[in-house]
C-alpha cells in the first residue's frame, strides 16, 4: 500500500498558529522601530528648521516675526464685520523661513502686498512643505478651512495645507497671548517668547540677544497636533492667531495633543489655552527645537511651571532645560 507523505489537517493548523504567534510577537517591535525612525525624522525637521532660523536671523539681524497686525485691538479681517472684510493676514515666520528650507521657489510665488486668503496666495497656501509635517501627524495632506479667523468657513472659506509645528510666543495666563491684537492688550512683556506678534503695542521682531534666559534655556519651536478637531490644527501658512503661534499656559491639559480632550478637562481661559495646544503621536513625548538648535523630547506629564519658563526669552527664572 502506497503511503503519501503531507501535513495533517492538525499539523496544518499548528503551524498556522505558531506563525500567528511569531506574527503577534514580531509586529509591535517592527511599529516601535518605524516610530522610532518617525521621530528621528521629525526631529530632524525640526533641526532643520532650527538652522534655517539661524540663517534667517544672520542676514536680518533678527529672527522673524511670528505674525503681524496693522491695527490693535480687532481681530485681523473682522475691522468691519463681513464676510468680506479685507484680511491683514501677511508672511509669518514659517513663510518668512522658506528660502532657507530649499523652497525658494515657493517664495517666489508669494505676494506680499495680498493677504494670505486672496487667490494670488492660493498656491503657497496650499502646498504641502515636508520640512513643516511631521511623519507621525496625520492626514498632513488633506486641505483644511480652520475655524476661526478671516479663512474660517463662516467668512472667506479658504483651505489651507496642515502642519506640525508652531512657534513659541511666549507664556500665558489664559487670558492674555501675544499671537492676536485681541489678546495682547495688557501682556506683560517678560512673558514674550522669541516669535510673537508684531506690529502693535511697540512689539517688534525679536534677536538672539534678547534672548536673556540663554539660548540653550528657552523654546523655539514645537509640535502641535491633535487627535480632534481638524479645524483647529496647525496650518503653516495661515498667519491668523494660534494656527502658527503657540503659548505656554502652565496647565498640564495643553500637552494633550487633543483639543476636545483639553476643552473638556476645563481650566482658567476656558478654551483659549486649547487653541494654543502642544502635542505629538509619539508614545516618547513631544519634541521641542530650543534657540541654540537643540531639540528634546517633552513628556506630556512633565512640569508644566518648567515648561512655561522656558517658553519666555527674559522671564529671569532660574530654570536649566531637562
Amino acid at each position: 500500500m502506497e503511503r503519501r507523505s503531507g501535513f495533517t489537517l492538525v499539523e496544518l493548523l499548528v503551524v498556522v498558529a505558531i506563525i500567528g504567534v511569531l506574527i503577534g510577537l514580531t509586529l509591535p517591535a517592527v511599529q516601535s522601530v518605524r516610530e522610532s525612525a518617525r521621530r528621528s525624522e521629525c526631529s530632524n525637521n525640526l533641526k532643520q528648521i532650527g538652522l534655517a532660523v539661524q540663517q534667517y536671523h544672520a542676514a536680518h539681524h533678527k529672527l522673524p516675526p511670528g505674525n503681524y497686525a496693522k491695527t490693535a485691538g480687532v481681530c485681523p479681517g473682522r475691522q468691519v464685520p463681513g464676510v468680506d472684510t479685507p484680511s491683514e493676514d501677511r508672511a509669518n515666520w514659517a513663510i518668512s523661513l522658506l528660502p532657507y528650507l530649499g523652497q525658494q521657489n515657493l517664495y517666489q510665488l508669494y505676494n506680499h502686498n495680498e493677504p494670505n486668503e486672496a487667490p494670488v496666495n492660493k498656491q503657497v497656501r496650499e502646498t504641502r512643505v515636508p520640512t513643516y509635517v511631521c511623519p507621525s501627524d496625520r492626514d498632513t495632506n488633506v486641505l483644511t478651512v480652520p475655524g476661526f479667523g478671516p479663512a474660517a468657513a463662516w467668512a472667506m472659506n479658504v483651505a489651507y495645507m496642515p502642519g506640525s509645528y508652531r512657534a513659541v510666543s511666549g507664556k500665558s495666563d489664559g487670558q492674555r497671548f501675544l499671537d492676536a491684537p485681541m489678546d495682547a492688550e495688557g501682556y506683560p512683556p517678560e512673558w514674550r517668547g522669541p516669535i510673537h506678534l508684531v506690529g502693535v503695542y511697540g512689539y517688534g521682531p525679536e534677536s538672539f540677544k534678547a534672548v536673556r534666559d540663554g539660548l540653550s534655556n528657552t523654546l523655539l519651536v514645537g509640535e502641535s497636533v491633535t487627535k480632534t478637531n481638524p479645524e483647529m490644527r496647525t496650518l503653516w501658512a495661515y498667519s491668523f492667531g494660534h494656527y502658527s503661534l503657540s503659548a505656554v499656559t502652565p496647565q498640564s491639559r495643553i500637552l494633550s495633543g487633543d483639543y476636545a480632550a483639553c476643552r473638556a478637562a476645563g481650566g482658567p481661559g476656558a478654551v483659549s489655552p486649547c487653541r494654543r495646544l502642544w502635542g505629538s503621536f509619539h508614545p516618547a513625548g513631544i519634541n521641542f527645537l530650543l534657540c541654540d538648535g537643540a531639540v528634546r523630547c517633552y513628556s506630556p506629564e512633565m512640569d508644566i511651571e518648567l515648561l512655561a519658563a522656558l517658553a519666555t526669552i527674559e522671564g529671569e527664572e532660574v530654570v536649566v532645560a531637562p
